[in-house]
């Protein structure tokens, strides 16, 4: 899994790997139906993202659907407020690495390790 530390970065790449893996597109003749973002809360207390673009509803990846159709399409062609976007997620869903490399929604609280994230997750 590859990070970054804004949202933009994340889209940009995004909109790069799908353009990768679709080869007889181009930027403007791509049709974008989802896109998909994830929030990640890091064990340090950084906010990590990544995007994912798809053009087809029924695909899924690794993050969550936040936009489909027309405001999909907009994302992908850099017709966006990066603000909007971060207002669309919904806070519950964003995964919190408790171990390197591991995620969950919540806390583990059952470690010292976990607790110790928990407190740095309560911190910020």
């Amino acid at each position: 899994m590859t990070f970054y530390i804004t949202l933009d970065e994340a889209i940009d790449a995004a909109r790069e790997q799908f353009l990768a893996e679709h080869p007889e597109l181009d930027e403007e003749s791509s049709s974008i139906e989802q896109f998909n973002i994830q929030k990640y809360v890091m064990q340090d207390g950084d906010i990590m993202w990544q995007a994912e673009f798809f053009a087809d509803e029924e695909d899924s990846g690794n993050c969550l659907p936040v936009l489909s159709g027309a405001a999909a399409q907009s994302v992908f062609d850099g017709d966006y407020d990066e603000i909007e976007i971060r207002q669309e997620w919904l806070e519950e869903n964003t995964l919190h690495e408790w171990d390197e490399g591991e995620f969950q929604l919540d806390p583990s609280l059952d470690t010292e390790e976990g607790q110790s994230a928990a407190d740095e997750w309560d911190y910020r």
